[in-house]
């Protein structure tokens, strides 16, 4: 496939759409300054990936990153749609890719074609469903490849895997391009909706994860330190939202962004879930709940510290009984040594 640039004036078609009686496209229902047509199109709500996904990527990234200077990898995305409108993503494959500063990128859709082909005669009911990349966030040619792999899928999705994730939390975002309509009459540009995703195994799978995680997995660790670094790691990723938030509104605010009133219909609904922390039942809850967890790791590392003093004392019992075990065995030895010597002593003077 020829390089492409998104600079040039094909890559500018790309924003607008071929269809001339969408020249004049006006939303029944405006939200905001913006709109997006995404429910009526999108053929799935939720996008599940399985872990063979994920180290295959990592391998990719890793094995390429040692060989070339790349910003991220690109590969082809396997899988079928499941109950509830769920896409399962259960294999993937890596293509050659590059790109440039200016908007040029390069991909072998021969080498992608001869790969689906063998791929198809040894899983016939996995199909090209997306793509993915290593990102971190999505770049400027993305409309253009998600438009090269409607060529195999009609609704591709974009998966972006973070091979070196810097916090805590899914590695996965997933994708679907859809059209942003605009309530001044202009036309409808092509954008990317962001779908919920989730990381999900099968047994066999379940099976290989843990013996590969098995050297690095903490075994002292009970289960509910477990459950609080989990709770850590959740409010990390919640202060890191909530800072995102902030910076959108200040944005908003400013006049750097429009306003978009769908968005802050989920932020107002999300701040409508929150608690009044400030009434005295909550506050003793809260109490309560702290305080019984305190109590468990305090009953826990009281337990531990008993166990171990006992397994101390037994081992010094142990050895204690093996040192008097060695000397009476000493002992013995002399004196079987004693009566061989006097039976000798007897024969010789006879």
């Amino acid at each position: 496939m020829a390089p492409f640039n998104s600079n040039d004036e094909k890559a500018q078609k790309i924003e607008c759409p071929k269809d001339e009686n969408t020249t004049k496209l006006i939303p029944k229902k405006p939200v905001g300054d913006r709109e997006f047509d995404f429910e009526k199109k999108c053929p799935f709500k939720k996008v599940t990936v399985h872990p063979l996904v994920l180290l295959s990527v990592v391998d990719h990234f890793t094995r390429i990153s040692k060989v070339q200077k790349v910003k991220r990898v690109v590969g082809v995305l396997l899988g079928s749609s499941g109950p509830g409108k769920t896409l399962d993503i259960a294999n993937s494959f890596a293509v050659p890719f590059d790109e440039d500063d200016n908007g040029t990128w390069f991909v072998d859709v021969d080498y992608l074609e001869s790969m689906f082909h063998m791929f198809y005669k040894v899983a016939a009911k996995e199909k090209i469903v997306g793509w993915y990349h290593t990102g971190p966030k999505l770049c400027k040619n993305d409309i253009a490849i998600n438009e090269l792999l409607m060529k195999y899928t009609p609704n591709p999705v974009l998966v972006i895997i973070q091979a070196q994730p810097s916090s805590s939390g899914l590695p996965t975002e997933a994708y679907y391009q859809c059209h942003e309509n605009h309530n001044d009459g202009s036309l409808p540009t092509k954008t990317f909706e962001h779908v919920s995703s989730e990381i999900a195994a099968e047994e066999a799978e379940e099976v290989g994860v843990e013996h590969l995680l098995r050297d690095i997995k903490d075994q002292t660790a009970g289960t509910l330190t477990q459950r609080l670094n989990h709770q850590l790691a959740g409010l990390a990723g919640l202060e890191k939202y909530l800072g995102d938030i902030c910076k959108y509104l200040e944005n908003v605010n400013s006049g750097k962004l429009p306003k978009n009133d769908q968005i802050n219909y989920m932020i107002q609904e999300a701040l409508n879930l929150l608690p009044n922390v400030h009434t005295p039942s909550f506050i003793e809850s809260q109490n309560i709940s702290c305080n019984d967890q305190y109590m468990c790791i305090y009953m826990g590392s009281l337990v531990r510290s008993v166990i171990a003093l006992h397994n101390l004392i037994d081992n010094k019992i142990s050895l204690q009984k093996a040192e008097k075990d060695v000397m009476n065995l000493h002992e013995t030895q002399k004196v079987e040594d004693k009566k061989e010597e006097k039976t000798d002593s007897k024969a010789k003077g006879k």
